[in-house]
């Protein structure tokens, strides 16, 4: 992948969509005290950078004489879009492959983009075996298969971004950092790979989930590492072992420049970014704007810094559990079992133990009659997260039997 060949690439994407806004955020640069411009991949065509690679993979294998043949991927998310939309542009026949759990809203959603010029087979639960009847379709039809992230054409696609980015900056201006999500790590190994010489090595900072920290993984190790299981809540980058080719671009880098972002601290930067700015972020889009909420600020005061938003296809039916995932990270709202005496006044006698700004959002009681003491569970949001320490300095005062469960995986994903 050579400079001119990303810019060969970027001119011919502007038959499909224009450029995206490099945009200087006014929120966050006046909170960081920095210049902090936001690259929108979220406002591409399928709301996602994932069209780049697909196109740059379409246009490049069509001239190669590919052009009749029928083209096959295997997603449940961006990928899935961003080929359908590509197959439509050129009027070549595809073939997405989904498992049969892919929300009904991505299927449509991959249906629209295509119309006309692709059909979906849902099959499997997993998409390990939705991936691997995509490569025997291939096989069989004689197709050519399209992948999400680990080939040459489309880490070049990806780069474009890049490309765009350099021309949108003042001129003269060169960022300081450049913050990029990683997932399969093409999007990463195409930024880099265009922007080395113009931006130090040591200005990228990598931001991956931390239920999904592959690139980290395979840097402290030195080599490849497929990780065992992955938190798929970042589902637009939980990926279990990053491409082949996206690490060999990337291997030089420090594990210490990739940043593993709690998906609970993912979810404040998408409910503040909604409620704040009007922007709708899915995980995997919010992770290079978590990164920098966890910077040093005075380490990044003055800077000017470029970070990839890079897609925006959320899944409304999420918020619920988001809302519920940045409180707990906010120190905003805790669980607790406690230990009721079963008499009367008991339940009047725990309320008073509540602050003025403390608010039950959960509770439940099972008593039972041939005890002494009943289990509640409980669900408390508050305002600022030091009334806790308050509210739970009352219940040891008390002598409430009590257990904050807040942080208790198996519990949290059982009952809450």
């Amino acid at each position: 992948m050579t400079r001119h060949d990303v810019e060969g690439a970027e001119e011919a994407m502007r038959s499909l969509f224009p450029a995206t806004p490099l945009q200087l955020n006014d929120h966050l640069s006046a909170r960081y005290g920095a210049d902090i411009w936001l690259k929108r991949e979220d406002l591409s065509p399928v709301r996602s950078y994932k069209i780049r690679g697909a196109f740059n993979f379409f246009r490049k294998a069509i001239a190669e004489g590919a052009g009749g043949k029928t083209f096959v991927c295997a997603s449940a998310g961006n990928h899935a879009q961003g080929f359908a939309f590509v197959c439509r542009h050129f009027g070549v026949p595809g073939v997405v492959f989904m498992p049969v759990t892919t929300p009904r809203q991505k299927i449509d959603k991959t249906r629209m983009f295509g119309a006309g010029f692709i059909t979906i087979e849902l099959i499997g639960d997993f998409f390990d075996q939705c991936y691997q009847a995509a490569r025997d379709h291939v096989e069989a039809i004689g197709g050519v298969m399209v992948p999400p992230f680990d080939h040459v054409d489309i880490i070049e696609g990806q780069a474009t971004v890049a490309a765009e980015i350099m021309q949108q900056l003042p001129e003269g201006t060169v960022p300081d950092m450049v913050v990029l999500p990683v997932g399969g790590g093409g999007l990463a190994a195409g930024i880099t790979g265009f922007l080395g010489g113009i931006v130090p090595q040591s200005d990228f900072v990598f931001a991956e989930p931390a239920g999904a920290p592959s690139l980290r993984r395979s840097l402290e190790a030195g080599q490849l590492v497929t990780l065992p299981k992955v938190d798929n809540f970042v589902d637009g980058a939980a990926v279990a072992r990053i491409g082949d080719l996206n690490f060999a671009a990337l291997k030089t880098f420090s594990p210490d420049q990739v940043k593993l972002m709690p998906e609970n601290a993912i979810c404040v930067t998408i409910q503040e970014m909604l409620n704040v700015e009007g922007v709708v972020l899915e995980p995997a889009g919010a992770l290079s704007l978590t990164a920098i909420a966890a910077m040093d600020r005075q380490a990044i005061k003055g800077k000017t810094i470029v970070a990839v938003v890079s897609g925006g296809n959320f899944d409304f039916e999420r918020l619920p559990d988001v809302k519920e995932r940045a409180m707990r990270y906010a120190g905003l709202k805790k669980y607790f079992i406690l230990r009721l005496a079963q008499r009367p006044g008991a339940l009047r006698d725990f309320l008073n133990l509540l602050g003025p700004h403390d608010d039950i959002a959960r509770f439940e009681y099972l008593k039972k009659s041939a005890r002494n003491f009943g289990s509640i569970l409980i669900g408390i949001e508050t305002t600022a997260p030091e009334n806790f320490a308050t509210l739970v300095a009352n219940f040891e005062r008390s002598g409430m039997g009590f257990e904050d469960i807040t942080e208790n995986e198996i519990l949290a994903n059982l009952i809450i």
